[in-house]
């Protein structure tokens, strides 16, 4: 893969202003490609990550919308298909956890959950889909005429008991991310997931941020280390580039082996 892959493109990655997202954006920046920076609350924050695009010689927006609200995701790409020729790439970064007991667990944490992670998920993609099949392959621009990535979870597959909401989304993030992809592979649009398992970011930070907690979490990892965002840009950026263009409908798990069932490495 060259340099700058992903020269001439333009993505949107949501969720960006902090954690993965951020990670996401900045490295498809550093790729080439001109970067929408969504963010919903922490303004400063994206406007921190698009000035630092900037000076390292990129271009970046910042663009607000909630994802789980269908006029506010319109207005975002009206605002950036109005600002750029095109939208190369879509990363579904926005989630959110609101983690309670099923006995506990509230229908608005049920509720913000999915409407976050899994219907910000098929807004997102529905519009970046319409305009990814009006503009078609740009010819030495990109093989495809557009990449969405959803970002999916380890817990797509593992269930998690006192989470039973985000894993349900992510659940529902691998069906919706396959059902996409079959519909969309006429069009040459690619679609499929990125899996994280542990990665250091603040939405998880309980879970490393003392050694004993870190010591606890690295019993699930064969690896022996915690994720780091980086390694999740680094998988984003690959997977959009022509380099990848033949993987389609599915889903790259970046957890350091969480998902080798690493208690019966001892025995079962």
């Amino acid at each position: 893969m060259t340099d700058r892959p992903l020269a001439g493109q333009h993505a949107l990655v949501t969720g960006a202003s902090s954690g993965l997202g951020e990670a996401v954006a900045r490295a498809l920046a550093a790729a080439g490609a001109a970067v929408a920076v969504n963010f919903v609350a922490n303004e400063p924050a994206a406007r921190r990550v698009v000035q630092d695009v900037e000076k390292a010689g990129g271009r970046a927006l910042a663009v607000r919308a909630d994802v789980s609200r269908e006029d506010e995701v319109e207005a975002m790409f009206a605002k950036i298909l109005s600002t750029w020729p095109a939208l190369d790439i879509l990363v579904n970064n926005a989630g959110v956890q609101r983690d309670a007991p099923l006995t506990e667990m509230t229908l608005a944490q049920w509720n913000t959950v999915l409407g976050i992670n899994l219907t910000g998920m098929f807004l997102c993609s529905r519009a970046a889909a319409r305009a990814m099949v009006r503009q078609g392959v740009r010819a030495g621009v990109s093989r495809a005429a557009g990449k969405i990535v959803c970002m999916s979870s380890v817990h797509e597959v593992i269930p998690w008991a006192g989470h039973a909401n985000y894993a349900a989304s992510k659940g529902g993030v691998k069906l919706l991310m396959q059902s996409m992809a079959q519909e969309l592979a006429p069009q040459r649009i690619r679609v499929n997931s990125i899996a994280p398992g542990a990665i250091r970011t603040p939405i998880n930070r309980r879970a490393w941020e003392t050694p004993e907690a870190l010591a606890s979490l690295l019993t699930l990892i064969p690896y022996g280390r915690i994720g780091e965002p980086a390694d999740v840009g680094r998988a984003v950026t690959w997977l959009v580039s022509d380099d990848a263009d033949y993987i389609h409908g599915q889903t790259i798990v970046v957890d350091g082996g969480m998902t080798l069932y690493p208690e019966f490495a001892r025995g079962g």
